[in-house]
């Protein structure tokens, strides 16, 4: 009897044991897929599908199935789809939101439900400090630290004084914040538009009058596409130096812009030249797979999918293990930038680069990786987050 009762603990021990190897990962995928901000949800979406393609369309061992929606940037439409993926679907893991205000919108649903949210992009200061969660990991930076990395820059050239933009919404406000904790020089004007805006002649008229010594612009998409290209043809950039976040100085806002990008100095945590095979192999695949040279938005989609890919290897296919998910991904993974971990806040610990955009012998413009500005870099908010 007792023989026949162990047996059937056995078998039912190896049926639950092959359902966990069997059973699918639900990744609901929330990005901006439409309108001014598109350019940078496609790079993030096409980087995540990269990395599960390489992967053998696995994450961790087990089969995956993305379920994809557009937010056209509206927290709304973005509430609508997380609501559905968390109650309907079940996904076991949410990733893809490229805005912060459309993150706040939709940030404490997912938490509530216990659900990871992986960013591969919108790093809110809100989320570093006070408002921490333990099922909150960004695999790209806090959104300060770009900008903090430029005005450290800016500082080192001994500029006097700087003109300041950005749009107004959270991470336009967490910029300029973040370069000014560096830059200690003289901020002639801080100014913040509407976020979405196109027409930035009433800023290059105000900056005319001004006359800085340089200026610092955030403007992520196509609104630092149209700036860019208004600043240029208004001469200014021949006049007063302009610095730019990664953002606004990578390959979709060089393709879009032209030579005028030319001398740019930028900041990124992520440059092609990155020499590590992850990075190689990422580079390699993605300019095979579509045609293009990737943007540091597509690196952090990949390194999104890389995450998630270690942390499940982690806990043994088991996503019910909650806590050794978080302990797992905390500890860090291979990433395109090289070994990274993170914060107890889930921000990454990593350097931070100079870039300039150049005019390669063949034509092609570039950014060229310059130096670094910082080491093994934390956001500013850690402290202020109980989680330990």
């Amino acid at each position: 009897m007792k023989k026949a009762i162990w047996l059937l603990v056995l078998l039912a021990l190896g049926f639950s044991a092959s359902l966990a190897q069997t059973r699918t990962v639900k990744v609901g995928f929330v990005s901006t897929l439409s309108g001014g901000g598109a350019a940078l949800g496609i790079d993030v979406r096409d980087g995540f599908n990269l990395a599960i393609r390489l992967l053998g369309n696995q994450l961790g061992g087990l089969p995956v199935e993305v379920l994809v929606a557009d937010d056209q940037q509206n927290p709304d439409v973005a509430r609508q789809a997380v609501d559905r993926m968390l109650k309907r679907d079940r996904v076991d893991f949410m990733t893809g939101i490229i805005f912060s205000n459309v993150l706040l919108a939709v940030g404490e649903a997912i938490f509530e439900e216990k659900v990871f949210y992986i960013s591969p992009n919108a790093g809110p200061s809100e989320y570093a400090g006070e408002q921490c969660s333990p099922y909150f990991i960004n695999v790209a930076w806090q959104n300060d630290n770009l900008h903090e990395a430029m005005g450290q820059y800016v500082q080192t050239r001994r500029f006097e004084n700087a003109f300041l933009l950005a749009p107004n919404y959270p991470a336009g406000r967490d910029a300029l914040t973040g370069f000014k904790r560096f830059f200690k020089g003289k901020v002639v004007a801080e100014v913040y538009h509407r976020l979405g805006q196109l027409d930035f002649s009433a800023e290059i008229a105000q900056i005319r009058a001004v006359r800085p010594k340089a200026v610092y612009a955030f403007e992520p998409g196509a609104m630092g596409v149209n700036f860019i290209k208004q600043y240029a043809e208004a001469g200014l950039l021949r006049e007063i130096p302009l610095f730019l976040p990664g953002f606004s100085a990578d390959a979709d806002v060089i393709r879009a812009v032209g030579r005028a990008m030319v001398g740019i100095y930028n900041s990124s945590q992520w440059a092609l030249e990155l020499n590590n095979p992850v990075n190689q192999r990422f580079v390699e695949e993605f300019r095979k797979a579509y045609g293009r040279i990737p943007t540091l938005y597509a690196s952090q989609g990949y390194d999104a999918a890389l995450l998630l890919d270690t942390a499940i290897k982690a806990v043994g296919g088991d996503l019910s293990k909650k806590d050794e998910l978080r302990k797992a991904m905390l500890a860090g993974f291979n990433s395109t930038r090289g070994f990274i971990r993170f914060s107890p806040n889930g921000y990454p610990i990593q350097n931070y680069y100079l870039r300039q955009v150049i005019q390669q012998p063949g034509g092609e413009i570039v950014n060229r990786l310059v130096g670094t500005i910082f080491t093994n870099h934390r956001d500013a908010y850690v402290d202020r987050c109980k989680l330990r």
